[in-house]
């Protein structure tokens, strides 16, 4: 028998990123945390091409040459909410009431937006390093001891690669709140591996599990709340971590409420289905275009909970709706789209709604955010497009 031990040194060819233990002082390995600064990048590139170019040579082959591009512009993110630091925020504010909060990490203490939890409560923050499974396994055990673990990593891993591990707690009935961040669709640079389009399919069905994801700030807060003080079984908190713009408020009145949803823009013809900031802003955009394009009024409704729904409150909001749209962060089976469509099923053939369901039909494309979102046609033309063509007999491109 033979055994292999990969001995790896991360940034490994990039002098300056290549590391095998965190310097004194410092929280996180920066070069696992987001894309390089431009002259990091471009510092890293051409070590790269000179390694490659010196290689190459030896070897008596032609060297590379970079190819120019056009640099796209930034978004403009002034007025763009981010929900991590708002998460952030929020839980520091109930650790600060409660003393059994103990939060776990997974090597992503800075897109977790967990350094203010750490450094306020050093004793209750646990890194796990890279080991979601095993990660989950300890905060069942906090959990028989008494305390209330919140586990974090980015939704990707969190939800399948401890999978196991998750389900066995459920079934041991032990109150664990998991947080996954940089769930859904965007940002479409990371690729496949990071882009968390089946985590609803894969927890959704997990007994005593609550899904949540909050469109915006306030509802960060509510839902953090509602997680830690109110909920009575296990809750999976979905977090969308790149800043976004949204273009609606929630109304001042509004309380997050277990099941139900709230309007963020009104119509009488058609009513949607979503939640998170990026496909609601992509619904309230289209809501906009299909009035004045077509003259069609859309009802899209925020609703934040994605496996489960308050059967009578969803039977008074179709009430007379012919035409019902789902949209997902996520692909189509298995996302809240498919939930609902099952419960309205339920409620039989007089319910007279017809549901289109909106989301990934194939494997997540890669790409600019912006471009992400046309490739799927989920932007708000394209969605536009398809719903009036949904309404008026059509069927969805």
């Amino acid at each position: 028998p033979k055994v292999i031990i990969a001995d790896t040194v991360k940034g490994r060819g990039v002098s300056f990123m290549e590391h095998t233990a965190l310097p004194d002082g410092e929280k996180y390995y920066r070069f696992h945390s987001g894309a390089p600064d431009d002259g990091s990048y471009q510092r890293a590139v051409a070590e790269l091409i000179g390694t490659a170019n010196r290689l190459l040579g030896e070897a008596s082959a032609a060297p590379l040459v970079l190819e120019g591009a056009p640099k796209p512009a930034r978004p403009d993110l002034s007025g763009a909410q981010r929900l991590v630091p708002a998460y952030s925020r929020a839980l520091v504010g109930e650790a600060e009431r409660n003393p059994r909060i103990v939060a776990l990490d997974a090597d992503l203490v800075l897109d977790t937006g967990l350094i203010p939890f750490a450094d306020r409560f050093p004793d209750r923050f646990i890194e796990c390093g890279i080991a979601e499974q095993d990660m989950v396994s300890q905060a069942g055990g906090l959990a028989l001891a008494g305390a209330l673990p919140v586990v974090h990593s980015f939704a990707c891993f969190l939800s399948t690669r401890a999978n196991e591990q998750v389900y066995n707690n459920a079934t041991e009935q032990r109150r664990i709140v998991y947080v996954g961040s940089l769930a859904g669709l965007l940002p479409g640079g990371p690729g496949h591996s990071h882009q968390s389009v089946r985590d609803i399919s894969a927890l959704g069905a997990v007994p005593g599990l609550e899904l949540i994801q909050p469109c915006c700030e306030d509802e960060v807060a509510q839902a953090v709340d509602y997680c830690l003080t109110r909920a009575e079984n296990s809750c999976y908190l979905r977090l969308v971590s790149i800043p976004c713009q949204v273009p609606f408020r929630l109304p001042e009145t509004y309380r997050l409420e277990r099941g139900r949803g709230v309007a963020v823009t009104e119509g009488a013809d058609a009513l949607l289905f979503g939640y998170g900031p990026v496909m609601l802003a992509q619904a309230y955009g289209a809501a906009h275009l299909l009035r004045e394009r077509h003259g069609l009024g859309l009802r899209v409704v925020n609703l934040p909970w994605l496996n489960l729904v308050d059967a009578e409150w969803l039977a008074g909001e179709i009430a007379d709706v012919r035409h019902l749209f789902t949209l997902d962060d996520h692909y189509v089976s298995g996302g809240q789209g498919e939930m609902l469509a099952a419960h309205i099923s339920e409620l039989g053939p007089d319910a007279g709604t017809r549901v289109h369901r909106f989301g990934l039909r194939r494997i997540p494309a890669c790409g600019q955010n912006d471009e992400v979102l046309r490739a799927h046609r989920l932007d708000a033309e394209s969605l536009a497009a398809d719903m009036a063509a949904a309404m008026a007999g059509g069927r969805p491109n």
